[in-house]
């Protein structure tokens, strides 16, 4: 009889003194959630001294909330050192990626969970768990704990059921059976009380502030929207107003980016029938970037924008480019979302 994936698990980080549990750069609920649950569990199967690790900061409302009430054991750092007899696990984000701590010190996970679709398996990585029919990552983690019979206390079924929710929004709306048996389980056991502050928490005014920059700043092109922030509070704010306009009528794709610092951050969102957002990052950054997601949300980064020979101009202008290109859209003018005059009226 095949062993659980579990216990194929705790096998595999068994040798090991100590384990370190990997999120990636900005996590997201799913990555805080899914690390959160392995964190646990790992202490209580093992016995042995866990950390559970990001890089970045947490900058989206309901992220910052749902840490603020829920309190997981999540550490933000900005670099990992000393791996020697460590087990790492990296949930939420492949091996071969740029954005996560694992990759910055040279190294790869002992164990990666994932439920992205990405490249060809890591032969190095001792256990594999990447599951892209999955609805999140948490979601595969819950399943380990069913597995194992262990019972997690509220806050922390709340923010994987709060996971779930999430990975599940604008068009990712489908549940496997494993899913569907995990949101019932993890239902029970969640505080309905902190899910709904959780939903509804409070938008700092800065937010406001870039919003109605994206609004001045997006232009349609057929069913494609394109918007490029001059200023973001942060890398979630883009992800934020890409989900928004995705929903205005007749607009099928978006594009929403924003330069902080000297780096580039990008959300892409497609709607139902509309193709693969995730196929439509990694067009755009294909040789200047990074970038990966969901059948209808993803995300990229491109680095150093502003070094000397690559003035952001130019960056944006061949970005805007390879958006059209990607859409299947013949160049053309755009037509502003919000028109000038109703702009230059208001102010």
């Amino acid at each position: 009889m095949r062993k659980a994936r579990s216990a194929r698990l705790m096998e595999a980080l068994a040798p090991y003194s100590r384990i370190v549990v990997v999120a990636h750069d900005f996590p997201d609920p799913d990555a805080i959630a899914a690390g959160w649950a392995m964190h646990w569990m790992l202490r209580k199967m093992l016995g042995r001294e866990v950390r559970f690790v990001g890089g970045g900061n947490i900058i989206r409302a309901e992220n910052r909330w749902m840490v603020e009430l829920l309190k997981p054991p999540l550490e933000l750092v900005s670099k990992l050192e000393n791996l020697e007899d460590t087990g790492t696990v990296l949930v939420d984000c492949s091996p071969r990626a740029e954005n996560h701590l694992l990759a910055r010190a040279g190294a790869l996970p002992t164990a990666h969970i994932d439920h992205h679709a990405g490249v060809a398996p890591e032969k190095l990585v001792r256990f594999r768990d990447v599951r892209p029919r999955a609805a999140a990552t948490a979601s595969i983690v819950a399943g380990y704990l069913r597995e194992q019979q262990l019972e997690p206390g509220a806050l922390l079924a709340t923010a994987m059921l709060y996971a779930l929710r999430t990975e599940t929004q604008g068009n990712e709306t489908h549940f496997t059976r494993s899913d569907r048996a995990v949101l019932s389980w993890l239902t029970e056991r969640a505080d309905p009380s902190k899910l709904a502050q959780i939903e509804n928490a409070p938008l700092p005014r800065a937010y406001f502030s870039d919003l109605v920059l994206a609004l001045q700043n997006t232009f349609l092109y057929e069913d494609a929207a394109f918007c490029l922030l001059p200023r973001a509070e942060g890398p979630e704010t883009v992800a934020q107003v890409a989900d928004l306009l995705v929903r205005a009528d007749n607009v099928e794709r978006v594009l929403c980016g924003a330069r902080m610092g000297n780096d580039l951050f990008l959300s892409i969102r497609t709607g139902p029938e509309a193709g693969s957002a995730s196929d439509l990052v990694r067009q755009v950054v294909a040789g200047i970037g990074d970038g990966g997601g969901h059948e209808h949300r993803a995300g990229g980064q491109i680095r150093n924008v502003v070094q000397e020979g690559h003035p952001a101009g130019e960056v944006l202008e061949k970005l805007r480019h390879r958006w059209l290109a990607a859409c299947g859209i013949e160049q053309q003018r755009g037509t502003r979302l919000v028109a000038k005059r109703e702009i230059i009226s208001n102010l």
